[in-house]
């Protein structure tokens, strides 16, 4: 049996197969509280006791099939939470199955939540909540198995103040008026197709919808939701081309949710209701690559899951492979390309920073005592689309690899996997060209960290560009500086506009006069594209140029994604000029941002709780 050192449950023993959530959302008190209910069923014979994931959590009552069940809390885990051991009042043969229901609240601190006052939302009216699960805080908001080896349904009653909408990651089942409290109002959610508990997800706030398909509602603060419908009006055409790439969309709805600009995330491919950040809003589609993302998961991820962590490049590796096959249907091939050369780019970026000998840069890493959160980056994206991509050119192509992919998804879903599954059945799939597959350093893929063993062939029609001007900039002496003007941006696209500041970012810090004559010509910092203004702010800080510094403050503290926070945040702790403002802003924030982008912030700024 493979081992989850991220959980405490022993899915070997017992397995919750559906959950029946009733509660109440309480902003007054910052909690959640009600029942949870699991349907669990014995895995092997005469089983007496069963353990759940908790985490800043109160139990107060444990019934089994009505009965009084005793409970006890073990000792507390620095970042797993607080395992829950409950005594069955009665002896379970294998294969029979249970009801375990237990009255709970959450804390106020729970790391899966972030609650907002009125005056943090746009509408300035109406509290917010919304939940981030992935990968280890279910177990924040109530008990349960929070392993991704172990799938159930759900089945939700949520009630919430009635002026508000509550949305979860499931199919909407209707609405009606709390009996216990008229100034209340009960939502009802059901989802049929079993998914791991991280993918369990909760929004409650003065939410609006627009239909932008026919299976798409986009939902957001009023101030939002035309602009939100505009920017991802592709997601019907990017849905349509997934089920022709991977199969049917077995899910139903497809939402999108545009959240407050703390989401941590670009996006959480939660089943049915896709969260992501207000950062993608570029009034122009040009960042819908993260629809793209979002809606592949739900084959790579949702339906076919990584059995633990460790294993993660299995659900975010296929992801940005299907996401890119997306992108080259819909915008062409050179497109394909130019964005898996940018993953490359990504992905140097991400090895420059972690260091080459760090383990977490392997491909499968041992998670072994290591927050999940605190080993994310992009190498299982970008490590894993590589080898994937890799291997579609070895073993014959796009058309030839995409009927392995499909194949795969078929042959796992509903189930959770690691890598010997995925590579036996690769060798399977692909067994006339064995010998080829015998040529592919697995170990350095899996095991190594650093960089790929072998780096894929990529057309350069879209990257030539950027990589031209980028060169002249990098080459060019004081005296030179008067060649560069606006026109050299005339035919590149925002695509290449970041690719572009990627390849700056990847040599040594320009001399400061560069970068100011780069804002004189090209006025970067009129650029409200958010990829585009990260990494030209990102530039002016190696460079040392202080007029950037409010500028970067400003974008660190206005949104929390952590793509852009940290490594902001991390820059400007390293420029001497403003360290101590740095730290000082952080801390002067620290209360108003995600649990979880404050606490590895927190980490980066040495400024530990």
């Amino acid at each position: 049996a493979v081992v989850d050192s991220s959980s405490f449950a022993s899915p070997s023993c017992c397995l919750t197969r559906h959950l029946y959530l009733r509660c109440r959302v309480d902003f007054g008190a910052r909690a959640l509280r009600g029942t949870a209910a699991f349907t669990a069923r014995a895995e092997r014979e005469s089983l007496r006791c069963l353990v759940l994931d908790t985490k800043d959590v109160q139990v107060f009552k444990v019934t089994v099939n009505g009965q009084d069940a005793t409970f006890a809390f073990g000792e507390t885990h620095s970042f797993k939470g607080t395992p829950l051991e409950i005594t069955l009042p009665f002896e379970l043969r294998r294969g029979q199955e249970a009801i375990v229901e237990m009255s709970f609240e959450s804390s106020p601190k729970s790391s899966a939540l972030q609650w907002f006052t009125p005056e943090q939302t746009s509408g300035k009216k109406h509290p917010f909540l919304f939940s981030q699960c992935q990968a280890i805080h279910c177990r924040a908001i109530f008990p349960c198995q929070d392993t991704p080896a172990v799938k159930l349904t759900y089945y939700a009653e949520i009630s919430v103040p009635k002026e508000l909408v509550a949305l979860m990651s499931a199919n909407r089942d209707g609405e009606m008026p709390d009996p216990e409290d008229s100034s209340r109002k009960i939502y009802r959610f059901s989802q049929n197709v079993p998914i791991p508990c991280y993918l369990i997800a909760l929004v409650v706030g003065a939410l609006e919808s627009r239909k932008i398909g026919p299976r798409t509602l986009v939902w957001a603060e009023k101030e939002l939701v035309d602009k939100s419908a505009y920017e991802f009006a592709e997601a019907e055409a990017m849905l349509k081309t997934a089920e022709d790439l991977a199969g049917p969309y077995v899910w139903g709805q497809y939402d999108l949710l545009v959240l407050p600009p703390s989401f941590p995330y670009g996006g959480m491919e939660n089943p049915c209701l896709t969260f992501v950040t207000p950062t993608l809003l570029a009034g122009d589609r040009s960042l819908s690559n993260v629809i793209a993302h979002e809606i592949s998961h739900s084959w790579t991820g949702n339906l076919v899951t990584n059995k633990t962590w460790e294993h993660f490049w299995l659900n975010e590796g296929h992801t940005v492979y299907l996401e890119r096959r997306i992108g080259g249907q819909l915008f062409g091939e050179h497109f394909r390309h130019f964005q898996a050369l940018g993953g490359w780019r990504e992905l140097q970026n991400t090895i420059n920073t972690l260091g080459d000998k760090n383990p977490v840069t392997n491909l499968i890493p041992n998670l072994n005592e290591v927050d999940p959160d605190v080993a994310y980056s992009s190498v299982p994206y970008e490590k894993g689309f590589a080898l994937l991509f890799y291997l579609e050119q070895l073993l014959g192509g796009p058309d030839i690899f995409i009927g392995f992919l499909k194949a795969y998804v078929q042959q796992f879903a509903y189930k959770s996997v690691i890598t010997e599954d995925w590579k036996k059945f690769l060798y399977s799939y692909f067994k006339d060209k064995v010998d080829v597959l015998d040529k592919v350093d697995w170990n350095s893929w899996f095991h190594a960290p650093g960089m790929p063993p072998v780096m894929p062939v990529y057309d350069m029609t879209l990257a030539n560009a950027c990589v031209a001007l980028s060169q002249r900039w990098i080459k060019a002496r004081e005296s030179d500086l008067g060649s560069f003007s606006s026109a050299d941006l005339k035919e590149m696209s925002s695509h290449q506009l970041i690719e572009f500041l990627t390849l700056l970012l990847l040599e040594s810090p320009l001399p400061v006069s560069h970068v100011q004559r780069m804002q004189q010509v090209y006025d970067f910092n009129a650029v409200n594209n958010s990829e585009i203004r990260f990494r030209w702010l990102r530039l002016c800080l190696k460079a040392k140029w202080e007029e950037a510094i409010p500028l970067a403050l400003k974008m660190a503290t206005d949104q929390g994604r952590m793509k852009f926070t940290r490594p902001l945040f991390r820059d400007l702790y390293s420029f001497d000029k403003c360290r101590d403002l740095a730290v000082k802003t952080f801390l002067e924030h620290r209360a108003s941002m995600h649990p979880v982008t404050s606490m590895l912030v927190g980490k980066d700024l040495k400024q530990e709780q």
